[in-house]
């Protein structure tokens, strides 16, 4: 019996997809619910899983092909279950090591592009991603080992004004969106950035304070993410036309913090987001990004695990930068930037003292916002941060 494979229904602010990489070959035997493709979409990757045991028959989408929510990608024969199942166990047995090579073929859509563009064989790749799959970065260091420079200079063409070596790599469908998005907030917002500082002292020892009898009795670490949320959803409450947006004409204020926090993969930037970050305790929120992170690393978050946010946290401290302007994650109103702490010298009551400072950036939106409440809701975040006993450890 042939069963149509079709790609997985599409979220409506998704309109289609790229086949990203096709994990087996026409003529395969899989298992039931075992990886068979991966789509790209603006988003996301989404898998494709085999509807039962059986063979793949025929791809009808090439890899690069651009497909539609829930169109027709391949067929798949389970008509001779009997054969199905004796091919399985003789691939279990005789042929458990092509497996196993084959296992090491797998590779993520970043990791395909590049073996793609350098004609490299996945076989002879060391895989450390997660399920023996080749990651970009397994890539990059087999082409830095490589013998054979001139093996990798196939897709590589010559300027013919200056005589030296140019790559030509199209954008991911990511990057593409990301690079859309952006341009348009750009254009389409009177954008503003307040910035202002904060003594992460109080923080840091209270971290040092509570932070072993935090993991004892949440088993996550105490970071310092959590205070920023909560402190961003208690600013929230007291200005909430920073947690507003525009709607054409209108204001929408939203009766709920949603906290996006931005996450940096391969692929380029996702912003998951914390749902009703009001309602959870700090331990709940460190939770939640910690589990988003390793989920945004690994290519497994759902398209409903990004969707929504009324407001924006951007972290590049974890880069080393010391002070930036983030660009609004449309149509949110407000973008607070967190960045690197450093030691300086400050005044504390008339005295000259070395604190671990950081600096804080808010870009907001200025047809919505006026400075007084951008500056003064950053100010409360501020204050927030530097008395961390208004805020509630949950211990």
């Amino acid at each position: 019996m042939t069963i149509q494979i079709k790609a997985p229904t599409f979220p409506e602010s998704v309109a289609d997809g790229t086949i990203a990489n096709w994990l087996k070959k026409e003529g395969d035997i899989v298992k039931q619910d075992e990886i068979i493709a991966e789509i790209e979409t603006d988003k996301v990757v989404l898998e494709v899983v085999a509807p039962n045991e059986g063979k793949l028959s025929k791809i009808i989408k090439a890899e690069g092909d651009i497909v539609l929510s829930a169109e027709i990608i391949g067929e798949f024969d389970n008509s001779s279950t009997e054969s199905t199942q004796q091919d399985l166990k003789v691939n279990k047995t005789s042929e458990q090591k092509p497996i196993e090579e084959n296992l090491l073929k797998k590779a993520g859509p970043a990791a395909k592009k590049l073996i793609s563009e350098n004609n490299l064989d996945k076989s002879e790749i060391k895989s450390s991603g997660k399920g023996n799959r080749v990651t970009k970065e397994d890539v990059i260091k087999h082409l830095e080992k490589s013998e054979s420079p001139e093996k990798h200079q196939t897709k590589k063409s010559t300027s013919p004004i200056s005589g030296r070596t140019e790559k030509r790599v199209p954008m991911s469908r990511l990057r593409a969106t990301i690079a859309d998005r952006l341009l348009t907030v750009k254009q389409n917002t009177a954008m503003l950035t307040t910035f202002n500082e904060v003594d992460m002292q109080p923080i840091k020892d209270l971290r040092a304070k509570y932070g072993e009898e935090f993991l004892k009795q949440h088993e996550v670490k105490l970071g310092f993410m959590g205070f920023f949320v909560i402190a961003a959803v208690q600013a929230l409450k007291k200005y909430p036309l920073v947690n507003a947006s525009i709607d054409g004409s209108d204001i929408v204020y939203h009766g709920f913090q949603d906290i996006g926090v931005a996450v940096s993969t391969e692929r380029g930037l996702v912003v998951p987001v914390i749902k009703d970050a009001d309602m959870q305790s700090l331990s709940e929120i460190e939770k939640s990004i910690l589990n988003y992170s390793v989920k945004a690393r690994d290519g497994k978050l759902s398209m409903d695990e990004m969707q929504g946010g009324t407001f924006t946290i951007s972290n590049g401290g974890v880069f080393g930068s010391l002070l930036s302007t983030p660009i609004l994650n449309a149509p949110q109103t407000a973008i607070l930037g967190m960045h690197s702490i450093q030691d300086r010298p400050v005044a504390v009551d008339g005295n000259v003292k070395i604190r671990p400072m950081m600096y804080l950036a808010m870009s907001y939106d200025h047809r919505l916002l006026d400075g007084k409440e951008a500056v003064s809701f950053l100010v409360s975040i501020k204050e927030q941060l530097e008395s961390p006993e208004r805020l509630l450890l949950n211990l």
